[in-house]
């Protein structure tokens, strides 16, 4: 897959303005290169023992952005293929095609065409610098190492997560240490709803529980469950690709496969019975979900079977704009009673327990 890369040459007056109207225009994931240092406020939570060198604030930047460029037949084929997982309630958004960004030869030159007018258009109220852009194209490939260069060791709470190429922090030496390697494929942790998640593991996991993950991705959540003292483990994704990453971090942890079962699959729906009964119902003392908000509503509906009474249920992937939707499905759900909800940043946990039923 080739992308091209398009580099605008403007000033740090005109940069804020030139994103904004390259969004108009149906552009995502902008970039912004300038040499405007770092303020406290901007350095603040970044786990950064050395900045980097921005040579003197000369008051230029560079705006870039990627589009993927294909034929006309293969951008339909994609668009129609991401409506048709759209309209699954169950697929996580993260697994859709890519269709950001995405134009056939011709639509390029239009939007070439309309970003240097919006250029030109600029030069009437501020100062839009040398406003060239600049072309180039990369491979997939040039990419696949770099998300590496953010990946920074970080803690909650008494847990640190750190990539293995990291070496341990000055005076982290005590901490609970998670080795994680996400690749491309599946998130760092870093995320709030992960935090959140391991927050909820924390207060929860006992000795020698059973714990279910749905959505497993790298592995993180399953992998603490265990450093915490989880007895054995059960994932389950719909990418294969979290076979071999959970397998890998597995191995990063000292934890043996035997310990971490992977599947295959979504649980979600009366075609995946079979799923569902391999897994086990009436089998674990706590399931994780951090996936998102739909997908959580679905799954109130699901977990309950899965829980011993007396389990727990910690899901996150919830945007705010969502809580109040979920909280009313967890409520709908006479099996579940809400224990509590948990918030960082834009993003909310649930945690709920099955219900004890009495005995007459």
């Amino acid at each position: 897959m080739i992308w091209r890369k398009f580099t605008i040459h403007t000033t740090t007056e005109a940069e804020e303005i030139l994103v904004s109207n390259l969004m108009e225009l149906g552009i995502e994931g902008v970039e912004i290169s300038d040499r405007v240092p770092l303020s406290e406020e901007d350095t603040k939570g970044m786990f950064i023992d050395i900045l980097p060198e921005l040579g003197p604030d000369d008051g230029t930047a560079e705006v870039s952005f990627y589009v993927e460029v294909v034929p006309e037949e293969e951008k339909a084929a994609r668009l129609i293929e991401t409506e048709r997982l759209r309209s699954d309630p169950s697929v996580d958004m993260s697994y859709m095609p890519n269709t950001a960004n995405l134009y056939t030869e011709a639509e390029l030159d239009g939007l070439l065409r309309a970003v240097r007018e919006e250029i030109e258009g600029m030069r009437a109220y501020c100062e839009v610098g040398d406003g060239s852009i600049e072309s180039s194209e990369t491979e997939d490939k040039d990419w696949i190492n770099n998300w590496k260069s953010f990946f920074r060791p970080f803690v909650v709470e008494d847990i640190l997560i750190k990539p293995s190429w990291e070496e341990v922090p000055a005076g982290m030496e005590d901490k609970l240490l998670i080795e994680l390697d996400p690749g491309t494929a599946f998130g760092t942790g870093m995320h709030e709803t992960t935090q959140l998640c391991i927050r909820g593991l924390k207060q929860y996991l006992r000795q020698g529980m059973e714990v279910l993950d749905l959505g497993t991705g790298s592995g993180i959540l399953g992998i603490t469950a265990l450093k915490l003292g989880a007895g054995h483990v059960a994932g389950t994704d719909l990418d294969p690709e979290a076979l071999p990453a959970v397998r890998d971090n597995l191995a990063k942890n000292g934890l043996t496969a035997s310990m971490f079962s992977m599947y295959i699959g979504n649980v979600i729906g009366a075609e995946n019975e079979a799923l569902r009964r391999e897994l086990g119902y009436g089998h674990y003392d706590l399931v994780t979900a951090n996936i998102l908000a739909p997908v959580i509503v679905l799954l109130t509906g699901v977990v309950p079977a899965f829980l011993k009474p007396g389990g727990i249920f910690i899901s996150s992937g919830i945007l705010d704009t969502r809580e109040q939707e979920v909280l009313a499905a967890f409520r709908a759900q006479e099996e579940l009673e809400l224990l509590s909800v948990g918030r960082q940043g834009e993003w909310v946990s649930v945690i709920a327990r099955k219900k004890v039923r009495e005995v007459a």
